[in-house]
């Protein structure tokens, strides 16, 4: 039976390294301090997430209809991950509605790039 590799610590929650590698077929065991990916050090949750949005293409949408959750769940648990990921997420400021409608009003944006902005939103 194979269990899925631990990658945290279940004293301390640091990070673990592999450091024995064995072959099924030979029998050969190589030792070493060999480096996990970043991937191995997110938790089942964040995985699963990455895996339906992958699946989804990055559509929001898809990932919102095939997880039951809504667009703010589902940007939360991006950033989350861009941020176990070892990256600095990029805050995106969504305009409101209103806030669209009056550039629209002003001439600021045209009736595509509002309809544009308050699909994304």
């Amino acid at each position: 039976m194979s269990y899925k590799i631990l990658s945290k610590c279940p004293v301390c929650n640091s990070n673990l390294s592999a450091v024995r590698l064995k072959c099924k077929k030979c029998n050969t065991i190589i030792e070493n301090d060999f480096e996990l990916s970043k991937f191995s050090y997110l938790s089942t949750e964040q995985l699963n997430f990455l895996e339906v949005f992958v699946k989804c293409r990055g559509n929001i949408k898809d990932v919102e209809r095939d997880l039951g959750i809504s667009y703010p769940t589902v940007r939360g648990k991006l950033e989350d991950l861009i941020s176990a990921l070892g990256y600095t997420p990029v805050k995106v400021k969504d305009e409101n509605n209103a806030e669209v409608l009056a550039k629209l009003e002003k001439g600021e944006i045209t009736a595509d790039e509002a309809i544009k902005i308050l699909k994304n939103n």
